[in-house]
């Protein structure tokens, strides 16, 4: 057998007493073991049951990660119940009540602080049978129960039922779908993903096939648990290797639970940290503030420091070889001095970050390794339940998305789909047992992905030599100019904002246009220090005028006689600039749950200053938009 809960009931039986979850809800982390969970998993999948769900039906989750998350979870695997595991970022009412109509959901497990959201919805679903609610409340009316009730029903059916419920957990098969994971919608309508357990499982074992995991591991889980990323990188993996899995403390708001990371990884001092690029810039940004408060002195010994390291690891495959080798003990000592304290601020403990969800500029890649917590980059999709490739301790080359997992066939396609050599950009596509089933309901949208097995992503890129993988973009993210010629923008907003300390975010745009434009968002810390430093201390219009020609010379540099004119060509970097007045945001919708720009929202939301910008005068960047919205940003809070 090869489903999910043959994993578990494999760890349970090698590790019952090993804490398999950790979760803090008031003054310090509480262990539950492999043993204990098993115990809440079969009441929960008992007591749905009992409440007349048969194998096959679906169940959504609205919550935070937490204990009872992963118990709800294996507990519908146990009852033979599709998981639809819904992000907690879905802010419109609308966007829930797509994904559980579609789905066919006929109960939904929600979190306190996610009730409201569904609670509105009752009447716009009179399909949904049940919610159960995961916190307490002081009264529930006929459609709502209570999570522990569930587990109380639970234990009294498996007092009387305990062969019938072996029974039904028994006839799980590999082959049973385990979720439909919903997509993000960032270039197109959501579609309902369906991986099997299998899929899951196979890609748990392709995963382990590269990192050495072992029972005495904490993993610390930063992600939404409705990610594939999440489940397989975290959950199952950790859950196979008989390790164990931290939540961080669910604060009353989504800025207190973002407060409570790193007095939780303090406290936890993990192993592992699963993240994603963003949250790996706010640790970096914050190590970076620390660093500058610690005084002028400690400033320019750290960058020392990081000069040398960067010299010293190379791209980490080739670190300390050849004339490297005599930075060995100037890099130890800084690292003694410097970033073994850095280091602390995590626990102490900790081995490595493992990367995904989006795209990992390699100065963020260097920075991390150079401070001894190397951040590995991997690559794939929920489609594939997600990992195809990844770098590990063994197996890495920094600015690259690692090699292809085993048992997972990887090939790079031109436009006729044929596999072309290495080095040449084209599509990724793959198979391979983690490969999902098909998009629920919707034949149209497999077939054009699945073809004779064949994964096709979607995304571009190109193996190098040593077979290591370098994603360049999405193909639906690609500039198109007036003569037909096509451009991933990615490369060239991310290096924008990994080398401007002033640019915090940035869309490209071109749609059959003469020239690219670019939409930017500041980092209004920066400017203010750049400001500072000249003495600036009004918001006059020639100082604004100063700060705005000081952005357009960071982009000068990528342009013919600057210091990086050769990274990028000429023709798809912007003419014209338009400074916003605001980020993009998951509360705005202009930023998805895995952190990505969703750029049909953000063009559609500045369909006009785009426009503004193809005109002759949005070409001086001191133009009267950019100075108004760069002054109401500086003025905010």
């Amino acid at each position: 057998m090869n489903a999910i809960i043959d994993i578990f009931e494999d760890s349970v039986r090698l590790y019952p007493d090993h804490a398999y979850l950790w979760e803090k809800t008031s003054d310090k982390f509480i262990p539950t073991t492999y043993k204990e969970t098993k115990e809440l998993v079969y009441k929960f999948a008992a007591g749905l049951i009992k409440l007349g769900i048969y194998k096959g039906d679906r169940i959504a989750i609205l919550a935070e990660g937490c204990n009872s998350w992963v118990i709800s979870e294996l507990g519908m695997f146990y009852a033979g119940v599709v998981n639809v595991p819904l992000s907690v970022k879905l802010a419109a009412s609308s966007e829930i009540e797509l994904r559980v109509k579609h789905s066919g959901a006929r109960m939904i497990v929600v979190s306190k602080n996610q009730t409201k959201k569904v609670q509105s919805l009752k009447e716009k679903l009179p399909d949904l049978e049940k919610i159960i609610l995961l916190d307490p409340q002081s009264s529930y009316d006929s459609k709502e129960i209570f999570y522990g009730d569930v587990l109380s029903i639970g234990e009294k059916y498996l007092d009387t039922h305990a062969d019938e419920f072996n029974r039904i957990w028994q006839s799980i098969q590999p082959s049973d779908p385990a979720n439909i994971c919903y997509t993000s919608g960032t270039t197109a309508e959501p579609k309902g993903i369906v991986l099997t357990h299998r899929n899951y499982t196979a890609n748990v074992e392709q995963g382990m096939g590269l990192f050495n995991l072992s029972d005495k591991d904490i993993q610390f889980v930063i992600l939404p648990l409705d990610h594939a990323y999440a489940h397989t990188g975290g959950l199952f993996i950790m859950m196979k290797a008989g390790g164990s899995i931290a939540f961080t403390q669910i604060g009353k708001t989504a800025m207190e639970t973002l407060k409570n990371i790193p007095l939780n990884i303090k406290e936890m001092r993990p192993h592992i940290i699963l993240s994603v690029p963003a949250l790996a810039k706010n640790f970096k940004k914050n190590i970076e503030n620390g660093i500058r408060g610690k005084g002028r002195i400690t400033e320019i010994l750290f960058h020392i420091a990081i000069r040398v390291a960067y010299k010293y690891n190379g791209l980490g495959n080739n670190k300390g070889r050849g004339l490297k080798l005599f930075l060995k003990p100037i890099n130890g000592m800084f690292d003694f001095i410097i970033f073994r304290k850095i280091r602390e601020s995590f626990g102490g403990r900790m081995r490595f970050f493992v990367g995904g969800g989006a795209l990992l500029d390699i100065k963020l890649q260097k920075f991390f390794y150079a401070i001894g917590i190397p951040m590995f980059q991997g690559y794939g999709l929920t489609e594939a339940a997600p990992i195809l490739t990844a770098s590990s301790e063994t197996f890495h080359k920094l600015g690259s998305s690692g090699i292809a997992v085993q048992n997972c066939e990887l090939k790079i396609c031109n436009e006729k789909e044929q596999e072309i050599p290495h080095g040449e950009k084209g599509e990724i596509v793959c198979k391979g047992e983690n490969v999902m089933a098909e998009y629920w309901r919707n034949k149209e949208a497999t077939a054009e992905v699945l073809k004779n097995g064949w994964l096709h992503t979607g995304d571009m890129g190109y193996m190098d030599k040593d077979n290591f993988l370098y994603v360049t973009g999405r193909f639906k993210s690609l500039l198109i100019a007036d003569d037909g010629e096509k451009f991933s923008p990615e490369g060239i907003e991310e290096a924008f904002v990994s080398q401007s300390e002033f640019i915090e975010q940035c869309m490209l745009y071109n749609n059959q246009n003469s020239y690219t434009v670019g939409l930017v968002v500041l980092n209004r810390d920066a400017i203010k220090r750049w400001m500072k430093t000249k003495h600036f201390n009004t918001d006059s219009d020639e100082e604004i005028k100063a700060a705005l020609k000081m952005i357009e010379s960071e982009i000068t540099e990528y342009r013919l006689g600057g210091t990086y004119e050769k990274m990028f060509p000429q023709r798809w970097l912007p003419a014209s600039i338009g400074i916003l007045d605001q980020a993009f945001m998951e509360e705005n919708q202009m930023i998805n749950s895995t952190m990505k720009m969703v750029r049909g929202k953000i063009v559609e939301f500045y369909k006009a200053r785009i426009a503004y910008l193809y005109t002759p005068g949005a070409k001086d960047i001191c133009n009267k938009e950019n100075n108004e919205n760069l002054r109401r940003f500086l003025k905010q809070v």
